[in-house]
């Protein structure tokens, strides 16, 4: 007999609750910001991290390869920015799989949620901004349900760096940089003239042609933010920052990455052995069909419960001649 599906999200303390009017928004201009969504105790860590990641007694970022082009390599070799904490470290996992992260991104992109990738930012005075790209053509995912958490550790604003939107910009495709492998988003040749660009995440409009699709909207907004804050965004929506123009500040951030957790990933960012990298992703809520991995520091994640009451439905045709789907409770 056939199963129904009924995702229930789990009963906690201090649970996040998204309205309607935010799950809205969401899809509609391609994000939300819910402003206090973390503790100061949580930031306290997270920040403490990030400092003891700027003063070097943290250092996972790999040898960057002088003749690439990627106009990033230096943020990356100068550690600006440093990737997948959260395999290293118990209190950089925390922050991937923070609960009241997880109970907005549940109701975003979920029921069902892998925790995909994290990112300290730390850009200092003169250093740190990414031009124009969409997040999906870094990150793949089939179908296509990628979205990101942008987390502020301490006041963020036009003067350090905060990120800058295109609403409603996620409504478009994911341009194809012909710089960027690793597959593609959507299917070859399935439309008539989405046209490939160049240079995405350069800094320099000119270099970077994305910045002529932006064009086509009304002028990007800031995205101002305080501690606790955290802007989840779209895997589509352009967006941007700009380098860090104060002479005495840092803009230190933490930035995650989900996606629905029946989504194929051909994607890891510490590489994968076969076709896919699900296996290599953390089951951050719900279920999934499809392999995945469990927290390396042990951090509570909350998942469907394995004998949840779930009803079986059989067919039964009707005197019209259609078949419908009647429930039997299970004893």
């Amino acid at each position: 007999m056939g199963k129904f599906y009924t995702p229930k999200s789990r009963e906690r303390n201090n649970r996040y609750l998204v309205s309607v009017d935010e799950y809205k928004h969401y899809h509609r201009e391609g994000y939300l910001i819910v402003r206090g969504l973390l503790s100061n105790e949580d930031i306290e860590e997270l920040y403490e991290l990030a400092e003891e990641t700027r003063l070097g007694k943290k250092e996972p970022a790999k040898k960057q390869d002088p003749a690439s082009k990627d106009p990033l390599k230096d943020e990356f070799s100068d550690l600006t920015r440093i990737h997948m904490l959260s395999r290293l470290n118990a209190a950089a996992e925390r922050g991937l799989l923070h609960p009241r992260v997880l109970d907005v991104t549940e109701a975003l992109i979920g029921p069902d949620v892998y925790a995909l990738q994290s990112m300290m930012f730390l850009n200092p005075p003169g250093r740190g901004g990414q031009g124009w790209h969409q997040d999906s053509c870094y990150i793949k995912t089939h179908p296509d349900t990628l979205v990101g958490a942008w987390i502020a550790l301490e006041e963020v604003d036009e003067e350090n760096g905060c990120l800058w939107v295109v609403p409603g910009s996620n409504h478009e495709p994911i341009y194809p940089p012909q710089e960027i492998g690793g597959g593609n988003v959507h299917a070859l040749d399935a439309f008539q003239d989405l046209n490939a660009v160049h240079n995405v995440s350069h800094l320099d409009d000119e270099v970077n042609t994305l910045s002529k699709v932006v064009a086509n909207y009304p002028p990007p907004i800031p995205v101002p933010m305080s501690p606790g804050d955290v802007l989840f965004f779209h895997s589509h929506l352009f967006h941007r920052s700009f380098p860090n123009r104060t002479p005495d500040r840092y803009r230190r951030s933490y930035v995650c990455h989900y996606c629905n957790a029946n989504s194929w990933v051909p994607w890891d960012h510490d590489g994968y052995e076969g076709d896919s990298g699900n296996y290599r992703q953390i089951l951050a809520r719900g279920r999934t069909h499809l392999s995945y991995a469990g927290p390396v520091f042990g951090t509570e994640v909350f998942l469907a419960e394995e004998n949840a009451s779930s009803d079986s439905v059989r067919m039964m045709g009707m005197d019209n001649g259609m078949m419908m789907p009647v429930a039997q409770k299970k004893e």
